[in-house]
């Protein structure tokens, strides 16, 4: 065999062995996700402890090495119930895969959607079940980047259905009217800044119309948190 060949083998050899490598490591950590939260592991989770694990599944997302996961197989296990360790409120955008972005598995969080990321007496409810009946232990209302509702809420978009949904954006559009600069749905600043409010407004509404919760949160049982979410690089704010 010439020298050309033997590099070439060389090449090959060390080719296959970084697959191999490759392929064990995808499995182990897709072999890691294939879990189903029971009621004792929920049971001794507690806010701030959810809250770091979804801050830091979310770090795997932005680095691009969040965990595979295979829900075919998830899917075809047996299921001892509902206990989630978190209820995310987000909005109904589809550039915003909730799970995803926090690189949780089947089961682990319950997750609301509507436009605008707000909350009514439904919403309220589905949260009360989620904290209450099932045990979750995180609320977090999660805004983020361009979202189109938002942009209609300040345009005022009159359409059907879509203006009593955009009405409860709204208020969020009213009190940021203290906003230094171009005051549409063109200055990207300005929808952030309606952004973060509703969530502020949200996060209101939320310890105000549901005693319930508040009174959780107070006690320890729960904490709620304010986020708010960047389609540009799938980092996450706080907003206070």
């Amino acid at each position: 065999m010439n020298g050309k060949g033997k590099i070439l083998l060389v090449l090959l050899a060390c080719g296959l062995t970084i697959l191999c490598k490759k392929t064990e490591n995808r499995e182990s950590q897709s072999d890691n996700s294939f879990h189903v939260m029971t009621r004792d592991q929920q049971h001794k989770l507690i806010g701030e402890e959810i809250l770091k694990d979804l801050i830091e599944g979310n770090k795997r997302f932005q680095n691009g090495v969040a965990r595979m996961r295979d829900y075919t197989k998830q899917t075809g296990k047996p299921v001892p119930g509902q206990f989630s360790k978190a209820v995310v409120i987000s909005c109904l955008d589809n550039h915003v895969p909730v799970e995803d972005i926090f690189d949780q598995s089947l089961g682990d969080i319950f997750v609301e959607r509507v436009a605008g990321n707000f909350v009514d007496e439904d919403l309220l409810g589905s949260i009360e079940f989620a904290c209450v009946v099932t045990g979750a232990k995180l609320v977090m209302v999660m805004g983020h980047e361009h979202c189109r509702a938002v942009k209609a809420a300040i345009d005022n978009t009159q359409l059907g259905d879509i203006t009593g949904t955009l009405y409860k954006i709204r208020p969020a559009v009213n009190i940021s009217l203290d906003f230094t600069g171009m005051k549409n749905s063109k200055n990207n600043e300005f929808v952030k800044f309606v952004s973060e409010n509703n969530v502020r407004l949200v996060l209101s509404d939320i310890r105000k119309k549901s005693p319930i919760l508040k009174e959780m949160e107070d006690n320890g049982k729960i904490k709620i948190v304010g986020t708010f979410h960047r389609l540009t690089d799938g980092a996450l704010q706080f907003v206070k």
